[in-house]
């Protein structure tokens, strides 16, 4: 199963494609890390076309790694009404990417993302990419918002049949 992690806002939207097939028996890896990236829109951008530049990007990654599902951390709580507006905007044109194109969407839990990557809920940027760089194999850390956005999908891939899983889209 390819599952794509996204971690949307507004100037940086991370991305991380991992292949659950693509892990080797007793390697003890989550999964083969496909692809991950960040779509930068730039600090002079209007946030119009911020949210067209991200669709526009998802829409790329989806048409060239055909995602089976895809993951997207939940909605977090935020001091200023004004950042949950853009993050949830930004995280508006990463959905209607994903529906255009038929891609089923899970949200997980900030807490429970970070709990899946590192073992614990609390965890901070740097203990996210340096344990995607463990799990998945990579030769350095990702970027950061690459790095939540492979957990993101890990999270996902993690998540056994039958089980409950993250809150379906």
């Amino acid at each position: 199963m390819r599952v794509l992690g996204i971690d949307p806002a507004l100037r940086n939207t991370g991305y991380g494609l991992i292949d659950t097939r693509a892990a080797a028996p007793g390697s003890g890896r989550a999964g083969g890390m496909v692809a991950f990236g960040v779509i930068r829109t730039g600090k002079e951008a209007l946030p119009s076309e911020c949210l067209r530049l991200i669709a526009a990007g998802l829409r790329e990654v989806i048409a060239l790694h055909k995602p089976d599902v895809a993951a997207v951390e939940g909605i977090i709580f935020v001091q200023s009404h004004r950042t949950a507006i853009t993050m949830g905007a930004a995280r508006g044109a990463a959905l209607v990417a994903l529906a255009e194109a038929g891609v089923p969407v899970y949200e997980y839990a900030p807490t429970r993302v970070k709990a899946a990557a590192t073992g614990g809920g609390g965890a901070k940027k740097a203990q996210v990419g340096f344990m995607m760089r463990a799990l998945l194999g990579l030769s350095e850390n990702p970027p950061a918002d690459a790095a939540d956005a492979l957990a993101i999908a890990l999270t996902h891939a993690q998540t056994k049949p039958g089980l409950t899983t993250g809150t379906r889209l």
